[in-house]
């Protein structure tokens, strides 16, 4: 079995590493505008997942925003040849890498679809554009948007088969000033609903006719990056009846649509049964509201459709390193996710 390692990894304000003209680090002992961590810090903890890990392709969630910014950080911190391409949108972008000297890839690996001009790609900007949908249920339709466009992206293997990746990051559920009690929880709403609005957007005008048209169905799909969500429902989705990142997944009443998710595949069967998702979580934070105390999320996701069997499995969230030690202890200013992997079988793509 010939076998890829897939990451995906939200790293967490990377964009504050980099100056420019020329592109290059900020000086070792300038601090990021966002994390308030010294930059040299940062990027020895941040190269230190990359290249402990291992993976062949990398998706980064809250990236660069340039593509040379992150061709920089593979060509001058990451071991190995690297191929990276970034879909900008602002400070938090999406970008990929991957591996230039990897026997199982092709010579030219990687292929980064504009979302404007690409005849394919073009669907999923229109998708992403700002839409209209009644998320109140009062028969008003509310405007909504993407914060941030997605990553669309080919890689061709050295058998000649293609792998697609969309990558995303959508609205947070976060609430970072004080505010009274129901204006916090209208807040909270608000932002689920707005969750639940992008994901179905993305599954009704683009995943639906990805995994129905002709010339798209076959081609195995990855979509991942931080959906801000995990299933079943917390307090304000119950509110609303919906998950998003279920909505993403697809609809019970489509089965063969719906995308499968690597962390649910390596759960035992105990834990499927009852859906269990406890032992499941991407980021850890500090709960300002609750003193600090630190919450638990599985908000970072890798799902993959289903239009051929076995092609990838073996999902796995990296909170401990290989020496036993925990990420967050070894490398303690790379960021607040864990990363997520899998493997990809490159003869069942």
């Amino acid at each position: 079995m010939s076998t890829l390692k897939f990451a995906l990894w939200n790293a967490e304000w990377m964009n504050e590493l980099f100056a420019n003209n020329p592109i290059r680090y900020h000086d070792s002992d300038k601090k990021g505008y966002m994390t308030k961590q010294n930059i040299a810090d940062r990027i020895h903890d941040i190269a230190g997942v990359v290249n402990e890990v291992s993976a062949d392709i990398w998706v980064f969630v809250e990236g660069p925003n340039q593509t040379e910014e992150l061709q920089y950080f593979f060509d001058t911190s990451v071991n190995g040849a690297w191929y990276c391409a970034v879909q900008s949108s602002g400070a938090q972008s999406i970008g990929i890498a991957v591996r230039a000297d990897s026997n199982l890839l092709a010579e030219n690996p990687l292929t980064w679809h504009n979302l404007k001009t690409a005849e394919y790609a073009s669907k999923l900007d229109i998708a992403t554009n700002e839409f209209r949908m009644d998320t109140d249920n009062d028969a008003v339709m509310e405007v909504h948007k993407f914060e941030r466009k997605p990553l669309y992206a080919s890689v061709k293997t050295k058998n000649d088969k293609t792998l697609n990746i969309i990558g995303v990051h959508l609205k947070s559920k976060g609430i970072f000033n004080a505010m009274e009690w129901s204006k916090w929880w209208s807040k909270a709403d608000g932002n689920r609903k707005k969750i639940v609005a992008q994901c179905h957007q993305l599954r009704i005008a683009f995943l639906d006719d990805y995994l129905t048209n002709d010339e798209t169905k076959n081609i195995p799909l990855i979509v991942c990056g931080d959906i801000n969500d995990g299933p079943g429902f917390d307090t304000s989705e119950m509110k609303i009846s919906a998950s998003g990142v279920e909505r993403l997944m697809g609809s019970i009443w489509k089965p063969n649509l719906t995308l499968g998710n690597v962390m649910y595949d390596v759960l035992n069967e105990k834990k499927k049964a009852k859906l269990d998702f406890e032992e499941l979580y991407t980021a850890s934070f500090a709960d300002p509201i609750f003193n600090n105390k630190y919450q638990k999320a599985w908000i970072d996701h890798i799902l993959y459709s289903r239009a051929k069997d076995g092609w990838i499995g073996q999902g796995e969230i990296i909170e401990t390193m290989a020496n036993g030690e925990k990420i967050y202890k070894k490398y303690p200013k790379s960021s607040d996710h864990f990363p997520v992997t899998c493997l990809i079988d490159i003869d069942k793509l």
